[in-house]
């Protein structure tokens, strides 16, 4: 079956994160479509716009623009109204609007939103805290962690550390294997800041054998093991009724539902804005 094709042209003064996001929401929704995205980002000159436009035009391309320049925007929204274009213009009505409710003239400043402000800088340190606290690398940190994560293996206690991170979030995590033992910083923490992650036995076997594929070895291994990892479950749930932490089952839960989860779990909420 031929695929149809859809131009999809991404113009910012910026980096264009805010309309490639949207735009790759929308066609998730589509499975028999040929997809082909240009971005043009960091815009700053009309001539580079004009052209930008142009190219599209020859493609009859949809165009969504995160332009904040009063010149750019109309010079973007005039061009493609005058050809026949769609145009998404994502900031102007949001920004126009609080403008007429405050009475207050936006700064108009291309890519405020990753200015290297305060924030940004306690999002790299936070960042640095993860990598630095992976995997159980020095339980010292988990007192000075917001939050420490707690699972057996490929309940994606990594990614997740690295996702909240983003969130300005400092995260320890600590993978847990039976008889191992427990550092003892982890009792000496606040257990409304301790996460355990579970799955379901079935789902992590499968995780695990698409794991022991991903390395060239056979899927049955004790690794993988239905009885082990049915121990390893309860191993660690016994610890997460000692520790009196938070439980979350991360089964069919993407990274950032689980995220959310753990946010509100832990009135975090704050941190979860735009980033």
């Amino acid at each position: 079956m031929t695929k149809t094709n859809v131009n999809i042209f991404i113009i910012s003064d910026s980096a264009g994160e805010t309309a490639s996001k949207l735009a790759q929401a929308s066609v998730s929704q589509y499975e028999d479509l040929d997809i082909t995205f240009t971005h043009q980002t960091f815009v700053s000159e009309k001539e580079s716009l004009l052209q930008a436009l142009e190219k599209a035009k020859e493609l009859n391309a949809l165009i969504i623009h995160t332009l904040i320049s009063k010149e750019f925007i109309a010079i973007a929204n005039d061009y493609c109204q005058e050809n026949g274009l769609f145009c998404m213009d994502l900031l102007s009505p949001l920004v126009n609007e609080i403008s007429n409710r405050t009475s207050i003239e936006p700064k108009r400043i291309a890519g405020a939103v990753h200015s290297l402000n305060q924030e940004y800088f306690n999002r790299i340190t936070a960042m640095e805290f993860a990598v630095k606290y992976d995997d159980g690398k020095d339980p010292k940190g988990f007192l000075d962690a917001d939050i420490v994560l707690l699972g057996v293996s490929r309940t994606s206690k990594t990614p997740l550390s690295l996702f909240l991170a983003n969130k300005n979030l400092k995260v320890a995590n600590l993978p847990l294997v039976p008889q191992a033992s427990i550092p003892k910083e982890l009792w000496e923490m606040d257990p409304a800041k301790i996460i355990g992650l579970t799955n379901n036995p079935e789902i992590l076997n499968k995780i695990r054998q698409e794991r022991m594929k991903a390395y060239g070895l056979s899927p049955d291994t004790a690794y993988s093991n239905i009885d082990k990892i049915q121990e390893e479950l309860a191993y660690a749930q016994d610890l997460y009724d000692k520790l009196g932490c938070i439980v979350i089952n991360v089964a069919d839960l993407s990274i950032e539902e689980t995220a959310s989860i753990v946010l509100d779990e832990l009135n975090l909420n704050s941190h979860f804005g735009v980033g």
